[in-house]
């Protein structure tokens, strides 16, 4: 038989979705699954564009541009002025989702075995784009304690090597919802500009910031305008999860041609969904305000919900809509297998993504799990009794 690839043996499985078919397996019994494992969002996509595509007259589905169209790269560019971020439709690069953005982006700056600097815990799927592109993610730790804020300069500046080419970061957080402050980034910007490396920033979250935050975009910071890239998506922004469109933006004209060129050999993003993400562009503001507000809501509730479990501690987010909860169990994979194989309550059960996977440091985040909040503050609150019986037999 012919020998799978060094390559794609060493791919990592997705923590989020490899215990997916015990969930099947769970709900076959007639067990139901509620879903804390995925920011899958319930909220409405936008009505303007679901009506995008509804209404659309198009005879023949065409390729679109490689990168993307210059009306919707136009739109987002006026999108990016009203954040404070001004940038023109020739410095974005449309994508088919932001994790091929991510992808284009680690293939334009780094070669097989260089070094990208990522805290961890981080989206866990960064481990698959380095492992696919042969570049190696070197972790930096964030502490629990301290609500995952940005580990020290220092601990960055001992891990660059000539073989380091660039830090990435998500702000806000996957999986930890930690919102970088604006000093945070000044910090990083002054390392990377003294080292002279690229600083990756994955923005999908952007809209989700909470307390009166204000979210400080890595292209706001002046002077380091050919290191800055930030990797954006639809998927969360206007719940547009299947829509399977993202961007690159960046200033770095260099940078841009070479992503471009990635671009072309994918040939195109998809026709429909492009027209569908520029017509989300003019969703309003109140749709924003309203879903910021509704989040809000269900974090609150459900840490204060996790906090009366024994045992259990939860790291506060400050954006996007996951969290980090500690349980009083040693393996929380075995846990969570568990729960799907073994428990239910009332013909319920809980699903959650265990946070080793979110991890590249061996050995941490084992009784650490990711939830999100992603459902509606009744389906929360019966979660969090869920696991709260749960670990009662689990411990019991």
């Amino acid at each position: 038989m012919p020998k799978i690839s060094m390559k794609g043996q060493s791919m990592p499985e997705s923590p989020i979705r490899k215990l997916v078919p015990y969930a099947e397996a769970a709900k076959s019994r007639g067990v139901e699954v509620i879903h804390l494992n995925i920011g899958q969002p319930d909220i409405k996509t936008p009505k303007v564009a679901m009506d995008a595509v509804r209404n659309n007259t198009l005879e023949i589905l065409e390729y679109s541009r490689s990168e993307g169209s210059q009306e919707y790269r136009e739109k987002l560019a006026n999108y990016y002025g009203k954040c404070g971020i001004n940038v023109t439709a020739q410095q974005i690069i449309a994508t088919t989702g932001g994790s091929e953005a991510l992808m284009f982006a680690i293939g334009s700056i780094a070669d097989t075995t260089d070094e990208i600097i990522i805290p961890e815990p981080f989206y866990a799927n960064y481990n698959g784009f380095a492992k696919a592109s042969g570049v190696n993610v070197v972790p930096v730790v964030s502490s629990f304690e301290d609500n995952f804020a940005l580990p020290p300069i220092e601990e960055f500046e001992k891990l660059i090597t000539p073989k380091t080419k660039g830090i990435l970061i998500c702000n806000p957080g996957n999986p930890t919802g930690y919102l970088y402050t604006k000093e945070e980034i000044k910090k990083l910007a002054t390392l990377v500009k003294k080292h002279d490396l690229f600083l990756i920033a994955d923005e999908v979250y952007r809209e989700f910031a909470y307390d009166n935050i204000e979210h400080y975009s890595i292209l706001q910071e002046p002077g380091i305008e050919d290191h800055a890239i930030v990797v954006d998506s639809v998927s969360k922004r206007y719940s547009m999860c299947g829509a399977r469109i993202g961007c690159l933006v960046s200033k770095n004209s260099e940078f841009i041609q070479t992503a471009l060129k990635f671009a072309q050999a994918r040939l195109s993003p998809p026709t429909l969904a492009l027209i569908a993400s520029e017509a989300a562009l003019d969703t309003p503001q109140s749709y924003f305000d309203q879903v910021i507000s509704e989040y809000v809501e269900r974090r609150n509730l459900l840490i204060e919900a996790l906090k009366t479990i024994e045992g259990v501690k939860v790291a506060t987010p400050q954006g996007a809509f996951y969290c980090i909860v500690q349980l009083p169990v040693s393996n929380t994979e075995d846990f969570a297998r568990w729960l799907l194989e073994d428990f239910q309550l009332d013909g319920q059960t809980v699903m959650v993504a265990p946070a080793a996977g979110f991890y590249a440091s061996q050995g941490i985040g084992y009784d650490q799990v990711r939830i999100a909040y992603v459902l509606d503050k009744k389906e929360l609150l019966r979660a969090a009794e869920l696991l709260k019986e749960a670990l009662k037999q689990y411990n019991g």
